[in-house]
């Protein structure tokens, strides 16, 4: 059964009992997986200019994601995003996609990418199962666009959204990470560029991980309130109650399709019913984004290469030191010092 066949029957998929519970009663249906910490951008939110990679032999091998993968489709999880860094320039990652979509338990594989690579993959992405795709996109002026990315072309992006939009996905989404007098004045045109192409759109508070040297995130910081107040004077902006297993709050604006969405850890923390876990591409599993909380699953599946059981319990027994939320402040030097490519978006 691939994934568009169960999410036409998810009505008739059960979560498997006990599934994964943490120990403030929060079930986790949602993994981000992340395939390598390098990619071909450089954004001054996600990491510094001059960055030192993982060695490759330290990576996670596709194989060993793979069957993460299965193993928490096994407990329950109902939802796969492949992030990194940028996960289409790992290697034969579309193998990758073509074995998680095969995961008949699945109702969504999706995919967090900068797009600069969806002219050459959008198909081959949709054969495989995926069904959803994020694209990064943080302004519509070119000039911006190579000072906020450092080396990056829009054209490529905007490329592989046309790609992406050909190709047909079930939902494509815009992530927008929102910088005070870099890119604030932009919200409304972004929504507009949205509309246009009736997709949806959410706009992030940026986090605070890792030293980036770029700005300062506290004189940089525009909260969602500030970016809903701004889109108001144009667009009505009506609540709903429609979710996709993230973090986003979401909006629709009256009389069009798209959905504008908030990601605010800072002024409307997300946490008390946080569903999601992330594993980085060293195969590190992080309980929580803001915290250093995190199992070394790598180890787990090395130890046991053929007892999936054994890799499964050590996942479960994370549960008990998943934290209850992040304590994020942008007043104070990075606590966590890792990256946002290194923690997966």
């Amino acid at each position: 059964m691939n994934l568009e066949t169960a999410f036409q029957s998810e009505d008739r998929i059960v979560e498997q009992e006990p599934g994964l519970i943490d120990r403030f009663g929060r079930r986790i249906t949602y993994v981000r997986l992340s395939v390598t910490d390098r990619c071909d951008l450089r954004c001054v939110y996600c990491m510094s200019e001059k960055m030192t990679f993982l060695p490759r032999s330290q990576l996670l091998t596709l194989e060993e994601t793979a069957r993460l993968g299965r193993c928490f489709s096994e407990l329950g999880v109902t939802k796969l995003r492949i992030t990194g860094g940028e996960p289409l320039v790992r290697p034969n990652v579309i193998w990758l996609f073509e074995q998680l979509g095969q995961l008949g338990t699945l109702r969504d594989l999706t995919l967090t990418t900068n797009a600069t690579q969806l002219g050459r993959y959008a198909q081959a992405l949709k054969d495989a199962g995926v069904t959803r795709i994020n694209i990064s996109l943080d302004t519509l002026d070119p000039e911006r666009f190579r000072k906020i990315t450092r080396v990056g072309e829009i054209e490529k992006t905007l490329g592989g959204l046309d790609a992406a939009l050909r190709v047909g996905f079930r939902k494509i989404k815009l992530n927008t990470v929102v910088l005070k007098n870099r890119n604030h004045d932009e919200v409304g045109d972004l929504v507009r560029f949205a509309i246009d192409r009736g997709i949806d759109i959410s706009f992030i508070e940026e986090m605070p991980l890792g030293v980036i040297g770029d700005h300062d995130r506290a004189e940089a910081y525009y909260s969602s309130d500030a970016i809903r107040q701004d889109l108001e004077a144009h667009f009505q902006l009506l609540p709903t109650i429609e979710v996709t297993g993230g973090p986003s709050k979401y909006y629709r604006v009256a009389g069009e399709e798209t959905r504008v969405g908030f990601i605010s850890p800072h002024s409307h923390n997300f946490c008390g019913d946080c569903n999601r876990v992330r594993v980085t591409a060293e195969g590190r599993l992080l309980l929580c984004l803001g915290q250093e909380h995190s199992v070394d699953l790598r180890r787990a599946l090395r130890g046991n290469p053929t007892e999936d059981e054994r890799v499964k319990k050590a996942i479960i027994a994370a549960m008990d030191i998943k934290p209850r939320g992040h304590d994020f402040d942008l007043q104070a030097k990075p606590i966590i010092f890792r990256h946002m490519n290194m923690t997966g978006g």
